[in-house]
């Protein structure tokens, strides 16, 4: 297959993914209020989860059918630091506010929780490159960690959203009345349709995504990392500047912080049990350990600026959490090319 009708194939999954995730930023938020739930746990749980299944996807079938383990790790770490870069290209399209000023402390919740797993993961990585002490295990302890530690971090975010629901459950209340005549069961079946379209086209990114990486000859780790993770956080893109464009920030931001939360907790602890005859993380490049960590310091600038930035006027279009956003994904990207 030529490398022209690849670029093709790569280009039209991309922009299905990105037509269909259109549709999940208003069903999300219309599910959020109709149901009481509230923005913040419908931006984790079920916003969060649509837009993650490419990397689900893409993982399953990169180490099931491509026999590519580095893809998908890969994949899934760097769709952490394209959601995170993610934030910072929203709050410089949200150049007349501070976007971080808009959102509560469930984003300050989520981040906290974030920078735990992805610290986890790549305490993963680094423990099976360093040890073959779980080399003979089916799946790695730290996997099971990871996708209990992703269970019990859902639950205590229902239970924060809950308790701190009084402030947002007024707003949710104004905002219903936008929502007057659209119907749950309709929004319902919008949210399925789109999930199943965005995670099918997904699968076949992952064949065309790995016959790219052999023909340009770049490696598995970085084309995870950078390519195949930008492709697959597409939904995440369209999703978030959509709740954007809604006055929703909150289901914005949660979106983003939540989508890292289920790459680090559910998709690579799927990916492990997919991946036969031992743990994932024994057959992964170290510096995906690097770009944990990186994604690390992101999230913490992200939770940091929401705790500690003042309420005033922004003075101009880039404010400095954006520009640290950018700027070390920049790095980071420089970084996998280099040492992957």
């Amino acid at each position: 297959m030529t490398l022209a009708i690849l670029w093709v194939q790569l280009g039209v999954a991309a922009a299905v993914i990105l037509g269909a995730s259109l549709f999940l930023a208003k069903s999300a938020d219309v599910i959020a209020i109709k149901t009481g739930l509230g923005r913040s746990f419908v931006g984790v749980v079920l916003l969060a989860t649509a837009t993650s299944l490419p990397e689900l996807g893409t993982g399953i079938s990169a180490v099931t059918v491509v026999g590519q383990p580095d893809l998908a790790v890969g994949g899934a770490f760097g769709s952490n630091l394209f959601n995170l870069l993610i934030i910072g290209l929203m709050d410089i399209f949200w150049w007349r506010r501070f976007l971080l000023n808009h959102v509560g402390m469930s984003s300050v919740v989520i981040g906290t929780l974030g920078i735990i797993v992805i610290s986890l993961g790549g305490a993963a990585v680094l423990l099976h490159d360093m040890s073959s002490t779980f080399g003979g295990w089916p799946i790695s302890p730290i996997s099971i960690v990871l996708v209990v530690g992703f269970a019990v971090a859902m639950y205590f975010i229902y239970l924060f959203e809950q308790s701190e629901g009084a402030t947002d459950k007024k707003t949710e209340t104004d905002d219903s009345k936008q929502y007057g005549s659209e119907r749950l069961p309709r929004h319902l079946v919008i949210y399925v349709v789109s999930a199943l379209v965005v995670v099918g086209s997904a699968v076949w990114l992952s064949f065309v995504s790995d016959d790219l990486a052999v023909e340009m000859g770049w490696d598995a780790s970085f084309m995870g990392t950078q390519f195949l993770a930008a492709a697959t956080s597409l939904p995440e893109l369209a999703t978030s500047f959509a709740a954007l464009r809604i006055g929703a920030p909150e289901l914005a931001i949660t979106n983003l912080l939540g989508s890292n939360l289920f790459n680090m907790g559910f998709v690579l602890f799927l990916d492990d049990v997919a991946y036969t005859g031992a743990p994932i993380w024994t057959a992964v490049s170290p510096v995906h350990a690097l770009t944990g960590a990186i994604a690390v310091v992101m999230t913490a600038v992200i939770v940091l600026a929401v705790v500690t930035r003042p309420r005033q006027d922004r003075p101009g279009v880039v404010t400095i959490e954006a520009g640290v956003l950018i700027g070390v994904y920049a790095i980071a990207s420089f970084l996998v090319f280099t040492l992957g």
